[in-house]
């Protein structure tokens, strides 16, 4: 008797069975972290942008006042405040 002939379909099916497979057992090792857990995280990520951008806007409103100068100095800092902050929580999230 000879082994029972596979497609390519049939393999694409065992390997993502397979995976499949691998997946839940790691979930079952590995369980979701709880819902204050989650918030935690969400608060986190919200005060890494937060401060940034706010110690940026104070930078650039004592930066006008002193040079008179309007918000030249405030918009480009929120700005560039705000990108550090998302780099930042970005970073977070993709730690290992």
């Amino acid at each position: 008797m000879s082994a029972p002939q596979t497609t390519p379909d049939s393999d694409h099916m065992i390997r993502a069975a397979r995976q499949a497979a691998e997946r839940a057992a790691a979930g079952e090792k590995v369980p979701e972290p709880s819902l204050g857990a989650r918030l935690g995280q969400i608060g986190v990520l919200g005060w890494a942008i937060v401060v940034p951008t706010l110690l940026a806007l104070l930078a650039g409103r004592w930066l006008d006042r002193t040079f008179a100068t309007g918000v030249f100095f405030s918009a480009p800092l929120v700005m560039i405040g705000a990108g550090i902050g998302l780099w930042s929580a970005w970073k977070w999230m993709h730690r290992s």
